[in-house]
C-alpha cells in the first residue's frame, strides 16, 4: 500500500495546497478551507484506491465532501475493481485563519492506513503531550507539568531552561502557560496548527522540544500517524464539555472516555502513510510560491513500513510549449 499510494497522497496534498495558497491573506477562512477541500476531493477521485474518510470535513450531513464515511478514490467509479481498501484523515488547510491571514505554519494533510489502522476519533477536544524519539515513554499525561519537564530535559541531556515548549494560545491554557513558567521553560505560543507543531517536536534541529495543551482530537490522531513514521510519542484523552459529547462517544463505539490514548490506539495500523504540504512558510515547509511559468511546492512523505522520511521540493509546470525549468 505504501509504495503504491504515497506519491499519489503527495498529488492529493499539493493541489490542496495551491488551491489554498490562491487565496493567503483574502481575509475568508472558509474560501480558503472549500477550494482546498474540493482540490483534494476532486485528485483523490482519481487515485486507485477503495477508500473510506474516517476523519474529515463532518458529518454526513455536516459537509458535502470529505465526510466522515464518504467513499473516495477509483473504487467508487469501478466498484468491481480489486483496488486496496484505505482508511483516510484529512485535514485539508489546517490552520485556516494563518492562510486567511498569511500567517506562517499552514498545511494541507493526509494520513492513509489500512481498514481499521486510523480510531475513527469524533471532532471533540483532547488533552494532548507530544515529545519526539529520545523522550518517549518519559512523559505522563497526567503527571505535574514540572515533572514532565524533567523528565523531558533529562532525556535530551539538557537543563529545563533550555526547553522550548509549545502551546495553542487559549485562554483554556491560563494555567498550563503559568506552570511552564514557574517551572522554567520557555513558551511559544500558537494561534493555530497544534498538528505541525507536533510533527516539528518529533523532528531533531527544529528547537521544539514537546507540545503541551488541549486541542482537537482529529488533528491528535493526524499526529499519531506522523509520529508512529518518526517514532515519537503521543499521549492524549477525550475531553467531554456537555452531555451531548457522551451521547456522540457512545454512538461511536467510544466506551471509556477517560481512557488515555497512546500513539498505536491513535493510529494502530501497520501500513501508514502521512503526506503534507506547505501553504505558508513554517518551521519544516516553506509555502506554495506562484511564479510565471508554474508553481512550487515543498512538501513531506512518511511511512511507517519502510521508514522512509521524503522531503519533496516540486516545480509545476505550467502545460505551454515555450515553458522554462528554473534552477533556485
Amino acid at each position: 500500500m505504501e509504495e503504491q499510494l504515497s506519491l499519489e497522497f503527495l498529488r492529493v496534498v499539493e493541489n490542496g495546497a495551491i488551491a489554498a495558497a490562491r487565496t493567503m491573506g483574502f481575509g475568508d477562512r472558509h474560501k480558503a478551507d472549500e477550494v482546498a477541500v474540493e482540490a483534494m476531493r476532486k485528485t483523490m477521485d482519481a487515485v486507485q484506491m477503495d477508500g473510506t474518510i474516517v476523519i474529515g470535513e463532518g458529518e454526513r450531513d455536516e459537509a458535502p465532501m470529505l465526510y466522515i464515511g464518504e467513499k473516495v478514490g477509483l473504487a467508487t467509479h469501478a466498484p468491481k475493481a480489486l483496488f486496496p481498501e484505505v482508511d483516510i484523515a484529512v485535514d485539508p488547510l489546517e490552520g485556516t485563519n494563518l492562510c486567511a491571514t498569511g500567517a506562517a505554519g499552514a498545511i494541507a494533510v493526509l494520513a492513509a492506513s489500512e481498514k481499521g489502522g486510523l480510531l475513527h476519533a469524533p471532532d471533540l477536544y483532547m488533552e494532548k503531550i507530544v515529545v519526539g524519539p529520545s523522550c518517549k515513554g518519559a512523559v505522563e499525561l497526567d503527571a505535574p507539568v514540572s515533572d514532565n519537564l524533567k523528565a523531558i530535559a533529562k532525556r535530551l541531556d539538557r537543563d529545563v531552561e533550555d526547553l522550548v515548549i509549545i502551546v495553542l494560545d487559549r485562554p483554556r491554557h491560563e494555567k498550563l502557560i503559568a506552570d511552564i513558567r514557574k517551572a522554567g521553560a520557555r513558551i511559544r505560543l500558537i494561534g493555530d496548527g497544534d498538528l505541525s507543531a507536533g510533527i516539528t517536536a518529533a523532528v531533531v534541529g527544529t528547537s521544539i522540544h514537546a507540545v503541551m495543551g488541549t486541542g482537537g482530537a482529529p488533528e491528535g490522531v493526524l499526529t499519531a500517524a506522523a509520529l508512529r513514521c518518526l517514532n515519537g510519542q503521543i499521549l492524549a484523552r477525550l475531553v467531554i464539555a456537555k452531555p451531548q459529547d457522551a451521547e456522540r462517544l457512545a454512538k461511536m463505539g467510544v466506551k471509556d472516555h477517560k481512557r488515555i490514548y497512546d500513539t498505536e490506539d491513535l493510529a494502530p495500523g501497520k501500513k501508514m502513510i502521512f503526506a503534507c504540504c506547505g501553504v505558508t512558510d513554517g518551521n519544516l515547509l516553506k509555502g506554495v510560491r506562484f511564479f510565471g511559468e508554474g508553481v512550487r511546492t515543498t512538501s513531506m512523505i512518511l511511512t511507517l513500513d519502510d521508514r522512509q522520511v521524503r522531503f519533496i521540493d516540486s516545480v509545476h509546470l505550467e502545460k505551454r510549449a515555450d515553458v522554462r525549468v528554473r534552477f533556485y
